[in-house]
C-alpha cells in the first residue's frame, strides 16, 4: 500500500460533520503510521466550518474567500498537495474513510481507484433514479466500459495525471464525473473498489434538475473532446437510415417519391460524418 498521500477534503458549510471526518482521518493515519497530509479546503463557508477545525493538529487549512464550487475546492487542494498520490473525500461523513487503504493498495499499478458505492441508489430519491440510470448507460456506451459509480466522491488519483486535465475539469459537482470520463477515454488505468455509503450530515448541496442536466451536458462534451466519433457516428447513421426509410416508404405508400427529403437526409448524414471525422482527426493530431 502507498504510504504517502495527500487527503483532500472540500468543505462548504459542513460544520456539523467536518470535525468527525478529521478525527477519523487522524485516527486512521496514526493507526497505520502512514505519511499522510490532510488538506481541508473551506470553499467560502459562512457557518463557521473553518473555525471548527482551525486548531486541529496536522491539518492544512486553505480558505476560499467566496464559494467557488466543489470542483474548484478539489483543484485547489490538488495544486497544494505535496505527494504524488491524492485522495479526495467529502466532509459530510457519507464515505467510509476506513476504506482509504483499500483504495491506496491498487494505486501502485493504477492511475485512479474509485470507491464504488454499493448502496448508492438507496440514498437517491426515486424521482432522480431514471435520470441517473440514463446518464450511467450513456457514459457506459461512450467510454466502452461498464462504470459502477460515475461520480463517487471517494477516490485516489495520481496527481500528475489529474494535472493533465486540470484545465478541463469543472468547478462544480461534475468534477468527479469529468475526471472519470477523461481517464477512461484516454486509456488510463481505472479501478473500482466496492464501498458502503452512509447518510450525510447536514443538508445536501445537490440541485436535482439543474445538476442532472449539467451532468448530461458534460458527459457529451467530454466525450466530444476525447472521442468525437462516439457521438457523430450514431447521429450520422440515423440520418442515413432515415433517408433510406423515407425513400422506400414513399415509393411503396405515397403517390410520389419523396426524393428531395431523401436527398436532404442523406446529405445531412454525410455532413455530420465529415464533421465527426474532422473532429476526430483534430483530436488525434493534438495528442500526437
Amino acid at each position: 500500500m502507498i504510504e504517502e498521500a495527500s487527503i483532500i477534503i472540500p468543505a462548504y458549510n459542513e460544520r456539523e460533520g467536518i470535525s468527525a471526518v478529521i478525527e477519523s482521518l487522524q485516527s486512521l493515519k496514526k493507526r497505520l503510521d502512514n505519511r499522510w497530509e490532510i488538506i481541508v479546503v473551506d470553499d467560502g463557508s459562512t457557518d463557521g466550518t473553518s473555525e471548527t477545525i482551525q486548531n486541529a493538529p496536522e491539518v492544512v487549512l486553505i480558505r476560499h474567500p467566496f464559494n467557488r464550487g466543489y470542483g474548484a475546492a478539489i483543484k485547489t487542494g490538488i495544486r497544494h498537495a505535496k505527494y504524488h498520490t491524492v485522495v479526495i473525500s467529502d466532509a459530510d461523513g457519507t464515505y467510509p474513510l476506513q476504506d482509504i487503504p483499500r483504495l491506496l493498495t491498487p494505486m501502485a499499478k493504477s492511475d485512479m481507484v474509485v470507491g464504488a458505492r454499493e448502496n448508492n441508489d438507496a440514498n437517491i430519491p426515486f424521482i432522480r433514479r431514471p435520470a441517473k440510470w440514463i446518464l450511467n448507460k450513456l457514459a457506459n456506451y461512450l467510454t466502452g466500459r461498464k462504470i459502477p459509480d460515475l461520480n463517487s466522491g471517494l477516490r485516489a488519483m495520481k496527481k500528475d495525471v489529474v494535472m493533465q486535465f486540470i484545465h478541463l475539469l469543472p468547478d462544480g459537482f461534475s468534477f468527479t464525473t469529468t475526471i472519470t470520463l477523461a481517464m477512461l477515454t484516454n486509456d488510463y488505468t481505472v479501478e473500482f473498489v466496492p464501498i458502503e455509503y452512509h447518510r450525510r450530515s447536514g443538508r445536501s448541496k445537490i440541485r436535482p434538475v439543474r445538476d442532472t442536466l449539467n451532468f448530461l451536458q458534460l458527459i457529451i462534451r467530454t466525450v466530444l473532446y476525447f472521442d468525437p466519433l462516439k457521438i457523430f457516428l450514431p447521429i450520422s447513421a440515423f440520418f442515413f437510415i432515415a433517408s433510406i426509410a423515407v425513400l422506400v416508404l414513399s415509393y411503396l405508400f405515397t403517390p410520389k417519391v419523396m426524393d428531395i427529403t431523401t436527398v436532404i437526409l442523406f446529405i445531412s448524414g454525410v455532413q455530420i460524418l465529415a464533421i465527426g471525422m474532422i473532429a476526430d482527426l483534430i483530436d488525434k493530431r493534438s495528442r500526437s
